[in-house]
């Protein structure tokens, strides 16, 4: 499953931006040293940690390691594959955000707007307690969970009527005092839904998923699709073996679709497309889906000192979580790193200094760790650790 095909890469390929399979030695890694994710990832699998995964490592654009091991249906015999399937969940969350810097781009809104400006129902929103906050929540706030707002995230109904029922409930904190992981994205893209006068999914894919070729990204699986989705599992009670699992966000359902803070589904190959669109500054393969300023402004501290989650150490710019200080899961990486995690386990990071993107598709649930999982820390140090310039 390794690098399928190996095509030739040139300097031009690279000045333009390509994300190519490309041979290791060429990006400064060393392949023996790549092999070994498959085999730390074969062995999470005999210790049922998880029930297979795909890894992708890329670096100087090109895709350097792509790996499957594992089952993507214990039950059914069916193996991982390049091509899987995953619910990628809030890995969702900074395309969301990069469709909102388009429109920014396009000059159709700023960060700095009130949300108000485009949903009339948070002018009247109030922080706990009934009192109106000392300023109104603004996109900005939205893009890096700085709002208040409160909820799992779920949609309840449409997403207009999810996001009036979050205008109603009241802010847990004033608008900028603290940073609390929640349900802004899902508000910031109602607000791409009103501006751009489009449905959610259909902007994201006219602007982002057709010009990049994310062909297999989307909040509506197809059949064939869903037949190769990674189905979900957690630990069993003995917590010696592993179950399958369920989850909201496993439910495809037109009627509660899309889910801007979390409901994309993607494969490996697609996701690299966007995270080396970003680590280009805006553009691949000569199409520009953001400007550099847009990215820049995605990729850098936006939080200031405040507290974020969720290993130690981060710091939040728009969309994505970034890292400050490596330590532990993300000692590995440069200060300035950045990237976003799932809720089963899925990882995607982009290391700007070592130009590396890091992909880890993995699906379970209730296991610990998080974003600090053995799983994810192992993947990233080998990958790191294959580099030999």
């Amino acid at each position: 499953t390794e690098n399928p095909t190996d095509q030739l890469v040139t300097a031009e390929s690279y000045d333009a931006g390509l994300i190519v399979a490309g041979k290791p030695a060429e990006s400064g890694l060393d392949e023996a040293a790549l092999r070994q994710i498959d085999t730390r990832m074969q062995e999470f699998v005999a210790a049922k940690q998880i029930s297979g995964a795909v890894t992708l490592v890329a670096r100087r654009g090109r895709v350097v390691h792509l790996g499957a091991v594992g089952k993507a249906d214990v039950a059914g015999g069916r193996d991982m594959a390049v091509d899987t399937v995953f619910a990628i969940a809030s890995m969702t969350k900074p395309i969301t955000a990069g469709s909102v810097m388009i429109l920014q781009d396009e000059g159709k809104l700023k960060l700095d707007d009130p949300v108000s400006k485009y949903i009339p129902a948070f002018k009247d929103t109030k922080v706990t307690g009934g009192k109106a906050p000392s300023r109104e929540i603004t996109i900005r706030d939205c893009l890096m969970h700085t709002n208040g707002l409160v909820s799992d995230q779920r949609n309840v109904g449409t997403l207009a009527n999810t996001v009036e029922l979050l205008a109603k409930s009241e802010l847990a904190f004033e608008p900028g005092s603290k940073w609390q992981y929640g349900p802004g994205l899902s508000v910031a893209g109602r607000v791409v839904e009103i501006v751009s006068g489009k449905p959610f999914d259909q902007f994201l894919v006219e602007r982002i998923f057709a010009p990049l070729e994310m062909n297999q990204t989307s909040f509506h699986p197809t059949d064939e699709q869903l037949q190769r989705l990674a189905l979900l599992y957690q630990p069993t009670a003995d917590k010696k073996d592993i179950e399958r699992g369920n989850h909201w966000l496993y439910e495809v359902n037109a009627a509660t679709s899309p889910n801007p803070s979390g409901g994309l589904y993607s494969i490996a190959s697609d996701l690299v497309r966007f995270y080396q669109m970003v680590l280009n500054g805006g553009d691949l393969n000569g199409k520009r889906i953001l400007s550099a300023d847009a990215v820049k402004q995605m990729t850098s501290l936006q939080s200031g000192e405040l507290e974020t989650g969720f290993t130690p150490g981060n710091g939040w710019g728009l969309g994505f979580c970034l890292i400050r200080k490596p330590q532990g899961a993300t000692e590995m990486l440069a200060p300035g790193s950045f990237g976003h995690g799932g809720a089963f386990g899925t990882q995607g990071w982009i290391d700007p200094k070592q130009q590396m993107i890091f992909v880890l598709l993995i699906a379970r649930q209730n296991f610990a760790g998080g974003d600090a999982s053995d799983i994810r820390t192992e993947f990233q140090r080998l990958a790191v650790g294959a580099i030999r310039d």
